[in-house]
């Protein structure tokens, strides 16, 4: 959430970073939110001067009293009242206001950074690295939603019957090629240094707006039934609560996690060839990582966290590329977003496996995660996470890109965890 302070002394630049992301009448919005902010700060200057005058006569009537003036006391008492009504209505009126503020705050994104390419739509994202040969398969090379099938690893059916589309069940190799990829994941994370925890995987209304899926993302999220909780979309979302209402000392920094869960996603009105098979899902698994920074350490740490996500790729064998999203493709919460693909060999297309985002203080305003620096005053964070690396995609490039007349190869990095060499 923008800080209504940074809005209101920099208007011009609020307006200029919504227009860059191509935000429906940015200027409307900010104008809405400005006046709103106007309506509560006079109705709070009001309520101040109100309860002032308020608390001087409160202790006038005590003096009248010991003076043996009656009627002026009473006249004072009568004053008094007047003054608690009126305060009374002014306290409800800065209540309103103050929810309308926070309401329109919630329907503005993050401010896209200066190093975001301009841009509308995925097309005009900036392709900063491509990595690895691209594999070379015979025409004969069959899709993963083939392969899967062919060598009874994964089976939708069953997930349908089960639950319904989008839902697949992972059998004999597949679950263990799953398995497989966690704990190297985890374990990759940890060596890398990031501390791990294993978060719930259901989250109240406080935890969707903290880091903002509420109201933003709320139609992709599954919500329990009679209940204000919600099946999470990525364990961004709980790991990052950790820290909500926390104030950190300097020394704490920087805060580095990694967790594994299920991850669950409604994206309704997706269909087509585009999400067949492990292209898209309702539940897939996902490792996740979280940084909490200094705000003039948090783009450095963006730097680091993509090039360990590269490191991942490259230890799988998989031929990637880097893309600088431009401001139009930017995620809601987002500053500045890198986005990870791999190339599918038989799909012959690139396939989205990792985003990488500095979300600055936009979050952590949100959240009020805020810390003390050396001089104690007291600063908001910046928060950053990233896909290290979800399955599904991962999955379906390893099963295509090495398949072969014999069966589908492992990379060699994931043979300990597998303890096979072949899926066949």
């Amino acid at each position: 959430m923008l800080q209504i302070s940074f809005l209101r002394e920099n208007q011009e630049k609020v307006l200029a970073g919504l227009q860059k992301r191509h935000f429906p009448e940015a200027e409307k919005a900010v104008k809405a939110t400005i006046e709103k902010d106007q309506q509560r700060r006079i109705t709070q200057t009001e309520l101040d001067q109100i309860l002032a005058s308020s608390n001087f006569v409160s202790k006038k009537i005590g003096q009248l009293m010991k003076e043996g003036k009656k009627e002026e006391a009473e006249a004072a008492k009568q004053e008094t009242s007047a003054l608690k009504e009126r305060s009374k209505t002014l306290s409800e009126q800065l209540k309103k206001y103050e929810d309308e503020l926070t309401q329109l705050l919630y329907n503005l994104p993050n401010l896209p950074n200066s190093k975001v390419p301009q841009g509308k739509t995925a097309e005009d994202n900036q392709v900063v690295e491509q990595h690895g040969t691209l594999p070379q398969l015979p025409a004969t090379a069959k899709p993963h939603w083939i392969l899967i099938e062919q060598y009874d690893i994964i089976d939708f059916e069953l997930g349908n019957k089960i639950t319904g589309a989008g839902f697949p069940v992972y059998k004999g190799k597949g679950a263990k090629l799953q398995r497989a990829l966690v704990n190297f994941f985890l374990d990759e994370a940890e060596k890398a240094g990031y501390h791990e925890v294993q978060p719930p995987v259901v989250i109240n209304e406080e935890s969707g707006y903290g880091t903002g899926q509420l109201p933003d993302k709320e139609g992709q999220m599954y919500q329990l039934t009679g209940e204000k909780l919600y099946l999470i979309p990525t364990a961004e979302v709980p790991i990052t609560n950790l820290y909500r209402d926390v104030i950190l000392k300097e020394d704490d920094l920087p805060i580095k996690h990694v967790g594994y869960t299920p991850c669950f996603r409604r994206e309704a009105g997706s269909w087509g060839a585009h999400v067949r098979g492990l292209n898209r899902l309702h539940q897939f698994d996902k490792v996740e990582i979280v940084r909490i920074h200094r705000p003039e350490d948090s783009y450095q740490a963006l730097e680091e966290m993509a090039l360990y996500i590269r490191s991942l790729l490259e230890k799988l064998e998989l031929p990637y590329r880097v893309l600088n999203l431009c401001a139009g493709d930017l995620g809601f919460t987002s500053a500045q977003t890198y986005d990870m693909e791999v190339y599918s060999g038989a799909q012959k297309k690139w396939l989205e496996v990792s985003s990488v985002s500095n979300f600055e203080n936009f979050q952590a305003n949100r959240l009020k995660l805020r810390y003390k620096d050396n001089n104690n005053q007291m600063q908001l964070l910046h928060t950053l996470n990233g896909s290290a690396l979800a399955l599904p995609r991962i999955v379906a490039a390893i099963l295509e890109n090495n398949q072969s007349e014999e069966g589908i190869r492992i990379p060699k990095v994931l043979i300990p965890y597998t303890r096979f060499e072949i899926i066949n």
